[in-house]
């Protein structure tokens, strides 16, 4: 999904891979999120800036076969990527159109609407949930899952997983997207007409070797080196993408360190019913 925002990271397969890896590690807390704020069997819900339908997958896993999930994205390589998925799963209840979801006109109001990693790259996320808004039936439900990049960390500390942390933030800056949106839901749901939301923060945090973080976070530094370079915040040679997530495990899991991804924060409301 996109804004009048540049959506620097792009869909080339490459990125929708590392989406698809990211979708892996916060599968639970997203399932958690969305189980707590009350997505149910028989509901049909509406899934923005689906990606290539990680999310969508979980919330038709929670509706059931007697419900039904609509998955919206603006970029076609997304929308066909997802569609294969869903055919190769032989999934019925889920199904992904190209557009924009601000401005789609759906036959059918939804009982909820879903989204994660959307708002942190629009414009103007306050208009963006009113318009949300006006696809729900009465008494329908809001769920949206932000990050806040900052909470990522390590311990002991990683001086190489702070420098990663600062090329990304600092990328993601300079194209206007909202590195701590998750800290601003309950503001821009207050601000959109929406009740106050209700909040969940959690975060994936693992040790050791195997650890999916080092991959998750080398390959987000990767799909914004193009970024990166622009901006001038470091040259590629700096960068050493080819052995980074090699160099992140070593200094982190060699001296037994705990790394934890950037938390994500849940904000669910219901409209007016």
């Amino acid at each position: 999904m996109k804004s009048r925002n540049t959506y620097v990271l792009g869909h080339s397969d490459k990125e929708l891979d590392r989406l698809t890896l990211q979708a892996r590690m916060l599968e639970p807390l997203t399932r958690h999120l969305l189980q707590e704020a009350g997505i149910r069997p028989g509901m049909r819900v509406l899934d923005i800036g689906c990606g290539s339908g990680d999310v969508s997958f979980l919330v038709a896993d929670l509706v059931g076969p007697a419900g039904r999930v609509v998955g919206i994205d603006m970029a076609p390589a997304a929308v066909q990527r997802a569609g294969m998925r869903a055919r190769s799963s032989d999934l019925v209840n889920v199904s992904f159109v190209q557009g924009d979801p601000l401005q789609t006109e759906f036959t059918d109001r939804f009982d909820a609407v879903v989204g994660r990693l959307v708002m942190m790259y629009l414009s103007d996320p306050v208009e963006a949930l009113r318009k949300l808004a006006r696809d729900l039936r009465p008494g329908g439900l809001i769920v949206i899952q932000e990050i806040d990049m900052e909470s990522c960390r390590s311990m002991p500390p990683s001086p190489l997983l702070d420098q990663c942390l600062r090329w990304v933030n600092q990328a993601l800056h300079m194209t206007s997207a909202r590195i701590r949106m998750g800290l601003e839901l309950h503001s821009v749901f207050v601000e959109a007409g929406l009740p106050a939301p209700s909040l969940r923060l959690e975060a994936a945090v693992a040790a050791g070797a195997g650890s999916p973080i080092y991959a998750a976070v080398a390959e987000a530094v990767r799909t914004l080196l193009p970024a990166i370079e622009k901006f001038s915040i470091a040259s590629a040679r700096e960068v050493g993408i080819e052995d980074l997530e090699h160099r992140l495990r070593k200094e982190i899991a060699e001296v037994g360190g705990t790394a934890v991804y950037p938390s994500l924060i849940g904000a669910w409301a219901r409209v007016a019913a």
